[in-house]
């Protein structure tokens, strides 16, 4: 996947100001399960190894639903949650950040993501 935006349309308008830190992440979400509402301040795109994860925005109450063999654009600023229904998700995240910068921002009152 090459993109300048993520999967909802949200364009992606720079990187975080700092010294670059690049990230790669694997996480695996269990059948029937979701995570918590919270946002990205950096690019960062998944690629699902396994199984099937479906991404919600807040705002909207879009969704997008990814297949194992696909890769996701995930968007920055805009509160969102991945869940699972029948089959658990394992992805690889790639995370464009900064030093200090935190991958994941939860709402407030939600837990943090990892």
């Amino acid at each position: 996947m090459q993109t300048s935006e993520a999967w909802n349309g949200t364009p992606y308008n720079a990187y975080p100001d700092g010294k670059p830190q690049l990230t790669v992440m694997k996480m695996h979400i269990p059948p029937h399960s979701s995570l918590p509402w919270h946002s990205h301040p950096m690019p960062n795109i998944a690629y699902l190894l396994s199984g099937e994860l479906t991404i919600e925005d807040k705002e909207s109450g879009r969704t997008h639903q990814v297949r194992a063999g696909e890769a996701l654009n995930e968007s920055t600023g805009d509160i969102h949650r991945g869940y699972t229904t029948e089959k658990a998700a394992e992805l690889i995240i790639f995370y464009a950040g900064a030093e200090g910068l935190p991958l994941s921002e939860p709402l407030p009152g939600e837990p943090a993501e990892f």
